[in-house]
């Protein structure tokens, strides 16, 4: 995928990490799913946001969080990924962590002629995500490899 803004430059699998990471920061500030904040986006936002990401990376993070919400209107929820069982959980994933584990799921599993945006939208609306942000597994522990066959075999 090329910059929609510099048609020059590809879109690169750090700007599709920094742009997961956006939406897992915004989704646990809402309390809300990752697919509620990238459906809300959609694709045409999720386009421009992919494209400026590399722009976006030199902010600070929680500004781009109030742009996001604000520009989006984007809402509190009550989903909380965070609120977990310390007896089976050590440590919460950070946001970037799980950044990372959506980047490369999406490009382990794109499909032909993909644009890396359709790949975010794919990925985030499919279930395994579900499992994937459930501290309380370790699914999203998981070797990348494995998560990308499970997500072709439709769950774990």
């Amino acid at each position: 995928m090329t910059n929609i803004y510099f048609p020059d430059e590809e879109i690169t699998r750090d700007d599709v990490k920094f742009i997961c990471y956006m939406i897992e920061r915004v989704a646990r500030r809402l309390h809300q799913r990752n697919s509620y904040v990238v459906n809300k986006l959609g694709e045409e936002n999720m386009n421009h946001l992919i494209s400026v990401a590399n722009v976006l990376h030199s902010k600070n993070p929680l500004d781009v969080e109030d742009e996001w919400i604000s520009e989006y209107g984007l809402e509190k929820g009550n989903v909380d990924v965070t609120d977990v069982n310390y007896e089976l959980v050590d440590r919460i994933p950070t946001p970037l962590q799980m950044g990372k584990v959506y980047e490369r799921l999406i490009y382990n599993t794109a499909q032909p002629n993909e644009s890396e945006v359709e790949g975010i939208i794919r990925v985030y609306n499919n279930k395994l995500c579900d499992k994937l942000d459930d501290y309380n597994c370790s699914a999203y522990y998981e070797p990348s490899y494995f998560i990308a066959r499970a997500y072709n075999q439709g769950g774990f």
